[in-house]
């Protein structure tokens, strides 16, 4: 399609009518500013704890929703944001019968309205997925378990190991075939072997929750409880050739490319050709990288030595249980019961709020264009890429600089920095919604099909070249990304907001939020211990001198057991390995962030005290207040084992103890607490 005519489609996809429609007034949305003076403890000392300072007025009156984990800056930002959001699918709901029938509007509206539709739910039960259910009953025999397993992976059921055609690391101009671990029904492989009363009545809610489920499809008690013994049986083998998500982080350990030949050997009795056929691959696959193979070893031996009758009860469960959410009220409510054991929610979210994300899950640039067409106007797009222009510009000073790196490893810096793309609000191509199909019927079943349209759209990417203008998270997100294999950061709409950003606030706000916590952050992780191993096209190589990879790891290794001391909740401590790549990014972010300010001030000179602070101490106040949250403790519980992000007040007093101009800011001395000792301090970027 010519860039022309590709234009007039992009036009078609949602309407200005649509977009015009029921504007959200601005009165509805949590008024959020980058520094909110309102929210410092000024009874706290910044030398001793700055989270505190920064945050402890907030925090002191904050009480977290029962519907919600946590609270805090993403939960206000997405708050408000979903309130845009949900105007635009309210609209298209109630007026979809008025587009047409194959319109992108139509089937946004369709499927926010049907899932809306508690009545149709509650009516029809588990009826729209007892045909999943009678196809895996009806497996007698080995050889059909690999198709059927195949099934449910179009569906979007995480069951066995995992296909996904990512980019191919050393080629990353193209696309190649991946396998992965998955599969498990709890959060991690570690639940299935931590020792201590509270890990084994974990354990045995899992399995209460299963027979749970399985009564609520029809099994009586006693089948209910075998099968969720074998269910948990099979999990914990499967658990126990899972890769830890501290070894996940490192490339090299998931770096293993080989022929189908080759993966043949390591799983002999899958028959990869027909899986391949069965997942909807329309040539053959003639490389593969498997990123953990003794996961995949693992399923292939137990698709040999397991009882069909045990992978009968692993595949109806997690069948089940991807669709439960969107069942009728007694999955929807064991489902949350057995889920808020991790996050600690006292309260399901409002039905809205639960489709809202679906949809945006599901038809995310659908409503994204719709969101930045309310929200994010180009003068904003243009302030925020000056600030990510500024971070650019001090990064590359420090690297010039940097005394430890050799001019080698450095000229190989420079050009992965000048080579590193950006993505800044929304995509510039938006996606063609024309092949999903989306009923009036039962919702489960919309979901079930925008999975199969989402895997029908990327299945037979391997060995294509890889789609260099796709977003791998939605514009009304609060969030963003850095992608080592296109060597490229990511910035949608959603977190180009207050308090993240505001193109009227000033610098000091400004680069504080956006430039420290996010842009600087998302550019340091191209250079963390992960990110540092993709070159500036996003191959994986060594384009390091030895001395510096040993001064980059011995300096990691600092900041790795600077946050091992650090009280996570109770008596678990953080993990300094599973968060040192984002240790080092709020780290590196900061620093790089706090030169460009100091570089935007002596070009436009310094401004008078703003609320009675210096630039300087508003950039710090906006960054700890950009970790302004308060989760409850069954979520910093998880966090400990699935998070690779330490907690909100060690990611402020952590790296801000070991920069000396913050302690300079707020005149700290050198025995302070926010003041580490120099030789503590880590020398990397």
């Amino acid at each position: 399609m010519s860039r022309a005519l590709f234009a007039f489609a992009l036009l078609a996809v949602v309407p200005d009518s649509l977009i015009a429609q029921t504007d959200t007034s601005n009165a509805e949305w949590p008024p959020l500013k980058v520094v909110d003076v309102r929210w410092i403890d000024t009874t706290a000392s910044a030398c001793v704890d700055f989270s505190q300072f920064a945050n402890g007025a907030w925090l002191a009156h904050d009480t977290i929703p029962a519907a919600y984990s946590s609270s805090g800056v993403t939960r206000d930002m997405s708050d408000r944001n979903e309130l845009i959001v949900r105007s635009v699918l309210e609209d298209a709901a109630a007026r979809r019968s008025s587009f047409p029938p194959d319109s992108t509007p139509r089937k946004l509206g369709t499927f926010y309205a049907t899932c809306m539709d508690s009545t149709a739910i509650e009516a029809a039960g588990i009826a729209p997925i007892r045909p999943w259910l009678r196809a895996i009953d009806s497996i007698t025999t080995r050889t059909r378990l690999l198709p059927e397993i195949a099934t449910l992976q179009v569906r979007g059921v995480n069951v066995a190991f995992r296909y996904s055609p990512d980019v191919d690391t050393h080629d990353a101009a193209h696309y190649i075939t991946w396998l992965y671990q998955g599969g498990l029904g709890l959060p991690d492989r570690d639940y299935y072997f931590a020792a201590g009363a509270a890990a084994d009545s974990t354990r045995q809610a899992f399995v209460t929750h299963v027979a749970r489920m399985f009564r609520l499809a029809g099994h009586d008690s006693a089948t209910a409880a075998a099968a969720a013994s074998q269910l948990m049986g099979l999990e914990t083998s499967l658990a126990q050739a899972s890769m830890t998500r501290v070894d996940r982080r490192d490339p090299a350990k998931t770096d293993h490319p080989m022929s189908v030949g080759q993966l043949t050997a390591l799983a002999p009795r899958v028959g990869w050709p027909r899986y391949f056929r069965a997942i909807g691959l329309s040539a053959p696959v003639r490389k593969v990288n498997v990123a953990q193979p003794d996961f995949v070893h693992r399923v292939d031996s137990l698709l040999h030595a397991t009882p069909v009758a045990t992978w009968r009860a692993y595949l109806k469960y997690h069948a089940i249980a991807s669709a439960a959410p969107w069942l009728s009220t007694p999955f929807v409510q064991e489902d949350f019961a057995f889920r808020s054991r991790f996050s600690g929610a006292k309260a399901l979210l409002p039905r809205w709020k639960r489709c809202l994300r679906e949809a945006d899950g599901d038809l995310g640039e659908a409503l994204g264009q719709a969101y930045v067409a309310k929200t994010f106007p180009p003068e904003a797009r243009a302030r925020a890429r000056a600030v990510i222009d500024d971070i650019r510009a001090a990064f590359h000073d420090r690297l010039l600089h940097l005394t430890w790196m050799s001019d080698a490893t450095r000229a190989q810096a420079l050009d992965k920095l000048a080579r590193m793309g950006e993505k800044v609000g929304y995509p510039d191509r938006w996606r063609d919604y024309s092949r999903l199909r989306v009923s009036e019927g039962t919702f489960v079943l919309n979901v079930a099909r925008a999975n199969a349209f989402e895997w029908q759209r990327t299945v037979n990417r391997p060995g294509t070249p890889v789609d260099t203008t796709e977003w791998g998270i939605t514009v009304p997100t609060v969030n963003a990304y850095y992608d080592p294999t296109k060597n490229e950061m990511v910035f949608p709409a959603g977190a180009l907001m207050p308090q993240t950003f505001d193109a009227s606030a000033d610098d000091g706000a400004n680069y504080g939020s956006l430039g420290g916590s996010w842009a600087g952050h998302e550019l340091t992780h191209g250079f963390d211990d992960e990110g540092r191993h993709y070159d500036a096209a996003g191959n994986l190589r060594d384009w390091w001198q030895p001395s510096d990879s040993t001064h980059f790891v011995e300096q990691a290794t600092l900041v790795e057991r600077q946050f091992n001391k650090y009280i996570q909740v109770d008596t678990f401590h953080v993990n300094g390995k599973l968060t040192e790549g984002e240790n080092i990014a709020d780290w590196g972010g900061l620093l790089t962030a706090y030169d460009a300010l100091e570089n935007r001030l002596a070009r436009s000179g310094r401004p008078a005290l703003i609320e009675g602070y210096t630039p300087e101490q508003r950039y710090f106040i906006a960054y700890a207040q950009s970790w302004r949250v308060h989760d409850r403790p069954e979520q910093l519980r998880t966090r400990v084992t699935v998070d690779p992000h330490a907690p909100e007040q060690w990611r402020v007093n952590g790296p801000l103890s070991n920069i000396p101009a913050f302690a300079q800011a707020f005149g700290c001395k050198a025995r302070d607490p926010m003041v580490r000792p120099t030789d503590k301090v880590p020398s990397i970027w």
